[in-house]
C-alpha cells in the first residue's frame, strides 16, 4: 500500500504493457465500516483485472486511513490523504490527479462510491464498453435493468428530478443518469480536460461535482454510453452524507454558471 499526498500536477506516463490498467478512485469520508467488504470485492475482481484502488481519505475521523493502511491481500491499494474534510468534489479531484500522475493514456479510470453501494463486478462491463469505443461509461439507474429501489425516497426523487432538469437544459448525448457517482473514463480524455481546466476541472465541493465533471467533459465531444446499475443501498453502513436542499442549490448554481461561462475557444 502506497501513501500519496494531495499535491502534484497530473501528467500521463507512456503506456506500459499490452493490457490497460483499471484505476478505481474511492472518495471516502468516515467509511471505515463500509470499506473492508468493498475492498474485498475489488480484490476478487483484481484476480482477473490489472487493477489499482485509490482511496481518498477526505479528513475522516473514524479510522478510514487505518483500514487502507492495513491493506487487502491481492489488491494494489493506495491512500491519498486530506488532513481536513474538503468535500466530495475535492476528494474526486485529488484522486484523479493522483491517478493521472502515473496512468497510461489507454488506462481506465473509474470513480465509485466508497460506501459499498456500487458493485465492483460492473468493472468488467465498463472495460468492455471502453474497449468498444466509449470515452465515458455511466452506471445508470435509469436504463433497462437499472434500479435504485433500496435508496431513500427523497434521494430517489432528487436523482430523478436532476436527471430531468439536466437532460432538458444540458443535453449531453447518451446520458440519462447525470448524477451517478459510478463512472468510467478513458485516462487520456481526463488528461485532455485537465490540461485545459487545471485545478478548475472540479470546482463544486459537494455532490454536484459529478454533474460538473460531465458538463465540462462534453466540450471534449466524448462518446458516452450507459450500463445498468442496481444500487445496493441496503449494504450501506451509516447515514447518508448528502444534504438534499444544499445539493439542489448546488445544481441550480452549476446550471447558472454553465450558462454564463463561455465554451472553450478551441477544440479540446
Amino acid at each position: 500500500m502506497r501513501t500519496t499526498s494531495e499535491q502534484g500536477a497530473p501528467a500521463l506516463s507512456p503506456g506500459r504493457g499490452t493490457s490497460a490498467r483499471a484505476h478505481v478512485v474511492l472518495p471516502a469520508y468516515n467509511e471505515a465500516a463500509s470499506l473492508p467488504p468493498l475492498l474485498r470485492r475489488l480484490a476478487d475482481v483484481a484476480l482477473a483485472e490489472r487493477l489499482t484502488a485509490w482511496v481518498v481519505d477526505d479528513g475522516s475521523s473514524d479510522g478510514t486511513a487505518e483500514v487502507v493502511a492495513a491493506g487487502v491481500p491481492g489488491l494494489d491499494l493506495r491512500l491519498v490523504s486530506h488532513p481536513v474534510n474538503l468535500g466530495l468534489g475535492q476528494a474526486v479531484q485529488s484522486g484523479l490527479r493522483a491517478v493521472l500522475a502515473e496512468a497510461a493514456g489507454s488506462d481506465l479510470v473509474v470513480v465509485m462510491d466508497a460506501d459499498d453501494t456500487h458493485d465492483p463486478d460492473l468493472l468488467r462491463r465498463l472495460r468492455a464498453e471502453i474497449d468498444a469505443g466509449a470515452d465515458v461509461v455511466i452506471c445508470s439507474r435509469f436504463v433497462d435493468g437499472g434500479d435504485d429501489a433500496t435508496a431513500p425516497p427523497l434521494r430517489r426523487l432528487l436523482s430523478r428530478g436532476a436527471a430531468v432538469l439536466f437532460r432538458r437544459l444540458v443535453r449531453v448525448e447518451g446520458v440519462r443518469d447525470f448524477t451517478s457517482g459510478f463512472r468510467a473514463y478513458r485516462a487520456d480524455l481526463l488528461a485532455r480536460a485537465t490540461r485545459h481546466w487545471g485545478e478548475r476541472l472540479i470546482e463544486e465541493r459537494g455532490f454536484a461535482c459529478m454533474v460538473e465533471l460531465l458538463m465540462k467533459l462534453r466540450h471534449c465531444r466524448p462518446v458516452v454510453t450507459e450500463v445498468p446499475l442496481v444500487l445496493r443501498y441496503d449494504r450501506k453502513r451509516g447515514a447518508s452524507k448528502i444534504r438534499i436542499a444544499r445539493t439542489v442549490g448546488q445544481y441550480l448554481r452549476l446550471l447558472a454558471r454553465d450558462r454564463l461561462a463561455p465554451a472553450p475557444h478551441r477544440a479540446l
